[in-house]
């Protein structure tokens, strides 16, 4: 960065070009806050945009990184601002406060509710408050004491009333997932009566390149119309780690139709890696897949882009879903 500094002051384009490369080379989640600081004070729109698709990509990350609390306030609502962060409001907020409290230490200010807010300024504005849930909205923003009361309220009849009444906040998603969304079914057919007696129904799979997945889509009951109750996960195989999972319901009709639930967060599944998708139901019997296959493609109709899952039997407690019969025909992902 000195160096950069030293290129554009004595005006050396090749030796500029050089350390904007470099930089480009290097930048990862834990160092792109900083970078972008830099990129902006020094006016490098190329790598400035480079930082911020890498903090798109790996908001997490890059929001629990060192440098993070450092930046300057038009940084922080710069990136704010943005509708293609991959991360939760409630962690966003997180960020947010502990960017305040540095702030406040800066100006050598107390780190109290009122300073933290005078700090934020137009900060507080871009976080997407009715994007969370209401747990997450009472567990944390509401009792931080950084929001009026007014807002509190106005906010949680948002959360629990129809038809919703004007918030200040803005409530438009952020798309963490450009593109379309796609998915891929598993079996060719479709028979009747599968039973649930609280075992999970779980298949392991892989995929010839990265993409997230959004959700998975289930079969429903037999019997006609009926609520389901369910938990959906992906657990990473070596690692035996759940990346992501929901406790949550469905409703289906009593066709032979796959029924949507959906992740709270899109799970990262990386290529030639493991992993395991379960689904736990409580309800009656459902439909089932049978005649399933080992290898699905999908072919993006636009790119020709093939995206190759590959099924594979998950050892242990299953309740008898395999590549061939059972649950968790369809897949829901971005790419």
């Amino acid at each position: 960065m000195t160096t950069l500094y030293t290129a554009k002051k004595y005006a050396v384009p090749a030796l500029e070009a050089h350390c904007v490369e470099f930089l480009k080379k290097n930048l990862r989640a834990d160092n792109a806050f900083m970078l972008l600081t830099q990129a902006r004070l020094f006016d490098e729109p190329q790598l400035a945009s480079l930082c911020l698709e890498n903090i798109d990509k790996n908001t997490a990350d890059a929001l629990a990184a060192e440098g993070f609390t450092d930046v300057d306030i038009d940084t922080l609502v710069a990136v704010l601002e943005r509708d293609t962060l991959g991360v939760r409001e409630v962690r966003l907020f997180g960020a947010a406060v502990r960017w305040a409290e540095a702030e406040a230490q800066r100006q050598q200010l107390q780190p109290t509710p009122e300073n933290k807010r005078r700090v934020l300024g137009k900060a507080l504005s871009l976080i997407r408050f009715p994007l969370m849930t209401i747990e997450e909205f009472a567990a944390g923003p509401a009792q931080s004491g950084i929001l009026t009361d007014r807002e509190v309220v106005s906010l949680f009849l948002h959360f629990t009333v129809n038809p919703k009444p004007h918030v200040e906040f803005i409530d438009r998603p952020r798309c963490c997932l450009r593109g379309k969304e796609c998915s891929i079914t598993r079996f060719s057919q479709v028979e009747s009566r599968w039973g649930y007696s609280g075992t999970s129904d779980r298949i392991r799979f892989s995929v010839n390149r990265r993409i997230f997945v959004v959700g998975f889509g289930l079969y429903g009951s037999i019997h006609g119309p009926t609520d389901y109750q369910v938990n959906i996960q992906i657990i990473h195989t070596d690692s035996n780690t759940v990346l992501g999972q929901n406790d949550t319901g469905f409703s289906c009709d009593g066709t032979a139709s796959t029924f949507r639930v959906m992740f709270k967060e899109p799970v990262e599944i990386l290529p030639s890696v493991n992993y395991i998708a379960c689904a736990t139901l409580k309800g009656p019997d459902s439909h089932y897949g049978t005649k399933g296959m080992r290898k699905v493609t999908h072919e993006a109709p636009a790119t020709g882009t093939k995206t190759c899952f590959t099924f594979c039997y998950a050892a242990g407690n299953n309740n008898g879903t395999s590549v061939e019969d059972g649950q968790i025909p369809e897949v829901i992902f971005y790419t």
